[in-house]
């Protein structure tokens, strides 16, 4: 059976069945049958249409686009887009340019790269991190790192530093310790990046000497780091360094989260024997207080099990 082709004002008027939410789907996967010929009136209707907050249809026109393979027409919509002030509009015209700058990531080409470069300079954007971080070039660490205090951008600046191995490893330890825009007045966003940067660093093969630089961040108020630092303190840390990391580990299990509690657990109990007697004094020391204070002490039943789940798991291994 032949299927007809599809005229010139036929394929216009796929582009414009775009913008039906419901028959929109239908109207790409006829566009993408097209072939080459629908190239020119989507690039018409990505660059010159106007942009809404009802972004679907736009953000289809780029998913077209890049399974036909115009690259080109997607680099010069991002390296054009145009400043927006509604704020609903701009949010949604971002869904589009994020879009674009995943579907950009199928071709690893330096003409890409200086794309995503340009267009991600001041502006986060999921899709750019994502498609940035599948070229795991150095140069792309800065932009990574700042995706990391991004709640959405994240998980995506996360896997591409992780993927980056060893050859992330300076720039994670130069960045752990900066606080923005000031220690006294560090933003949301900026402790977030470090606590993500010190999970990372903490997976990793961080050496005694890379640990000197890390070893201030034992003594700062947030939970997250401290345990974080302290889990690569037991690791590579001195005997002296490692007695302040359980210590200061004990101090912190009050203000942590479940989440945090449990990683300071796994980190006592992995290094049982060089916490064991600060344990074993913590625990005399809060046995001490009466019935229902020790009722109520997390931090006396959190080493009271753990000491616990340590003897039984040695007993059952002699």
């Amino acid at each position: 059976m032949n299927i007809r082709e599809l005229t010139d004002d036929e394929i216009e008027a796929q582009v414009r069945g775009l913008e039906s939410l419901q028959a929109g789907s239908m109207a790409a996967a006829a566009l993408v049958g097209c072939g080459s010929r629908a190239i020119a009136p989507l690039r018409s209707f990505l660059l010159h249409g106007r942009p809404r907050g009802i972004y679907q249809p736009r953000q289809l026109a780029v998913e077209v686009l890049a399974q036909l393979g115009a690259k080109d027409v997607l680099i010069e919509y991002l390296s054009g887009s145009q400043q927006i002030e509604d704020a609903v509009v701009r949010m949604g015209e971002d869904a589009v340019k994020s879009t674009a700058g995943r579907e950009l990531g199928r071709w690893q080409t330096e003409d890409v790269f200086q794309c995503l470069v340009r267009v991600g300079m001041d502006h986060l954007l999921p899709g750019i991190v994502e498609s940035l971080g599948k070229f795991q070039r150095l140069e792309t660490l800065p932009y990574l790192l700042w995706a990391l205090g991004d709640g959405v951008c994240r998980p995506s600046a996360e896997e591409a530093i992780r993927n980056m191995g060893e050859m992330a490893l300076p720039a994670l330890l130069d960045a752990a310790t900066v606080s923005t825009p000031s220690p006294e007045e560090e933003s949301g966003s900026s402790l977030q990046r470090r606590r993500w940067i010190l999970r990372i660093l903490s997976d990793s093969s961080v050496s005694r000497h890379d640990w000197e630089k890390l070893r201030c961040l034992l003594d700062q108020r947030d939970a997250d780091i401290v345990i974080e630092t302290a889990r690569i303190a037991l690791e590579v840390g001195s005997e002296p360094e490692q007695r302040h990391a359980v210590r200061r580990i004990i101090e912190t299990i009050p203000r942590a989260d479940w989440f945090l509690r449990t990683k300071a657990r796994a980190g006592l109990a992995e290094h049982f024997e060089i916490a064991r007697e600060q344990i074993e004094q913590e625990i005399e020391e809060r046995m001490k207080a009466d019935r229902k204070q020790q009722t109520l002490d997390v931090v006396l039943r959190l080493l009271v099990n753990l000491r616990g789940q340590v003897f039984d798991m040695q007993k059952a291994h002699t």
